[in-house]
């Protein structure tokens, strides 16, 4: 009888596990408490956070730059843009109560915890970066949103803002 039960229960969980492997990680708090930069917050519970999925400019030259750079955006517009990005950041998330709802991996190399970060008022701050042509989809993993970052990068260009805004390309 007690074999039968954890059968059961066994059988239960063993069909419950496709459904949990397409659902975030349950949500994460936090207040955001610093801005290192377009793609990288500290919270305050939490640590580092880089947003999964999207990429910002660097404050320095660095390879990552190749990839816009084949673009057509110079290493000077991607200098601006990454403190567009930043200081934006620090005007929508700093010293707000955000939550984070995580993908597979839930961290990085470097430790850093990979977010989606919710506003307050449920919108995406990752796909509001790459709307506003603050950032591009980082294209060398995958994960859960990337069609739909794809989706905005592309309509951010189309509407030439930030990055793609057609005089400083």
């Amino acid at each position: 009888m007690i074999r039968r039960f954890f059968l059961v229960v066994l059988a239960g969980l063993l069909l419950a596990l496709p459904a949990c492997a397409e659902e975030p990680i349950e949500l994460l708090q936090g207040t955001v408490t610093w801005v290192h930069d377009g793609d990288t917050l500290e919270i305050d519970t939490l640590g580092k956070v880089r947003l999964i999925g999207i990429d910002t400019p660097e404050r320095q030259a660095s390879t990552r730059d190749m990839f816009l750079e084949k673009q057509g955006i110079s290493e000077t517009r991607q200098r601006e843009i990454y403190q567009e990005a930043k200081r934006f950041n620090i005007r929508l998330v700093k010293g707000q109560m955000v939550s984070l709802s995580l993908d597979h991996p839930p961290r990085d190399r470097y430790g850093r915890l990979l977010a989606y970060v919710h506003l307050p008022d449920g919108r995406l701050l990752n796909r509001i970066l790459l709307e506003q042509g603050l950032a591009v989809v980082y294209r060398k993993f995958t994960f859960r949103m990337k069609q739909d970052f794809l989706d905005a990068e592309q309509q951010a260009k189309q509407a030439g803002v930030g990055l793609w805004e057609k005089d400083k390309l």
